[in-house]
Order: C-alpha cells, then sequence, then structure tokens
C-alpha cells in the first residue's frame, strides 16, 4: 500500500473517532470474554501496555479480574476516548495520547502488551507486521502479547455496512470501508484479517504461540486472538 493512502486512511479513522467517541463510548463498555484467557498467565505484579486503549475498559477488566497488582499504561490517539479513560481508570493509570503508527512507543519492558479493537485499523500488511513486532520487542522477558483480530467480514450485518471503495486509493485485499449507524453517520476503514493474515502476524512477532482462538460476540466468533509469550 503506498504512504498516500496511508495517510488519507489513517485521516479518515482519526476523523471517525473525533465524531462517534461518544457513542462508540457508550456501546464499549463490557469487557470482552475472550481477554480471559490471558488470566491464568499474569505474574503477581504486571506492567501493562495497553495499545489502543480507548476508553481503558481493558484497564477496568484487569482491575477487577486479575489478582496482579496492575501497573498501567494505557496508548490512544483520541483525546476523547482518553478522557473517558481518566475519568474510569485509578489516578495511578499512565495515559499517553499517541499515534500507534507515527509516534514512539514506550520502551517498557511490559509483561503484558494488549492490542485489542485496533489491528484492523492499521492499513497495509507490512505496515501491520511492523507493528506487531515493535509492541513483541518492548516485552520483559517472558512477558505476552495478547492482540485480537476483528472477523467482520464474516457476519452478514457487518457486510451490509461496506461501502464502495474509493477510486483514488490504492487498495490490499481484505481493506473495507464501513459505514456507522449509531448516532452521527461516519466512515472507517478497517481491514479483515483472514487465517493466513493472522499466521504470518504471529510468526512476524518472534514469540512462542501459547494460544491462538476465536471469541466474543453473539457467536463467540467475532475476534480470533494469539496469546503469545518472549521467551526467558
Amino acid at each position: 500500500m503506498d504512504d498516500r493512502t496511508i495517510e488519507r486512511l489513517i485521516a479518515l479513522n482519526r476523523a471517525f473517532y473525533e465524531t462517534t467517541a461518544g457513542a462508540f463510548d457508550q456501546t464499549r463498555g463490557a469487557p470482552w470474554p475472550g481477554w480471559r484467557a490471558a488470566l491464568p498467565y499474569l505474574p503477581p505484579v504486571i506492567h501493562v501496555l495497553d495499545a489502543g486503549c480507548g476508553n481503558g475498559r481493558f484497564g477496568r477488566f484487569l482491575a477487577r479480574e486479575s489478582a496482579s497488582e496492575v501497573v498501567y499504561t494505557g496508548l490512544d490517539s483520541s483525546p476523547a476516548l482518553l478522557e473517558r479513560a481518566r475519568a474510569a481508570l485509578p489516578p495511578s493509570a499512565i495515559l499517553l495520547e499517541r499515534d500507534l503508527l507515527r509516534d514512539p512507543l514506550p520502551d517498557g519492558p511490559f509483561d503484558l502488551v494488549a492490542l485489542f479493537g485496533l489491528l484492523h485499523h492499521v492499513p497495509g500488511e507490512a505496515t501491520r507486521c511492523q507493528l506487531i513486532r515493535e509492541l513483541a520487542e518492548r516485552l520483559a522477558p517472558g512477558g505476552l502479547l495478547f492482540f485480537s483480530a476483528w472477523r467482520f467480514a464474516e457476519f452478514e450485518r457487518y457486510r451490509r455496512r461496506i461501502v464502495p471503495w474509493p477510486a483514488d486509493l490504492s487498495a490490499e485485499p481484505g481493506d473495507y470501508l464501513l459505514d456507522w449507524r449509531r448516532g452521527e453517520r461516519a466512515l472507517r476503514y478497517c481491514h479483515f484479517v483472514d487465517e493466513t493474515e493472522h499466521a504470518a502476524l504471529v510468526a512476524a512477532s518472534g514469540l512462542r504461540e501459547i494460544t491462538t482462538f476465536c471469541a466474543d460476540g453473539e457467536s463467540d466468533q467475532s475476534n480470533r486472538y494469539s496469546l503469545l509469550r518472549r521467551e526467558l
């Protein structure tokens, strides 16, 4: 994918979240069931990097469900969603306004790096692989990378929201524009990560795969997860 298209798609998604932050926050309060898969692997004290933290709901989930002492850092490019995260998380949480594709990541090391609900917004296969590699590099020895890919193209309800791709933008297989129908109307760029690409992302991480599985949604198939570990 060419740089011009990548910049256009990043700008489109930034505008999407500026427009829909309120409605998006209202529909993103509950934890995803798939997150529970990481709980048995967490150490007593855990430094967490939540990449694309949105309103901080994964941090809230860890605070409620994990037996670990959690030191939490959340990154997101949406100031509106970060404000909602600040209101919901303990004062000790570190929340940073960062564009994961343009700004440097915190050095770490982290015991858990999470990437949920964001990978489908990353334009370009090479860019997605690079992001996974960079997140893996922030892990402490024995640390976990836990990421998900949204399987929207498998469901008719989301296929009905696909709109025509602009003729002046390049595209890779699996690239779509979806409309948003709750409150303000808006468009977002979404990429469908199929099983082959998901396996390639796991390989790009250089980490050991603990498990890959599907979970969430009415069918328990909405997201495909991988939980990976950096060797000691």
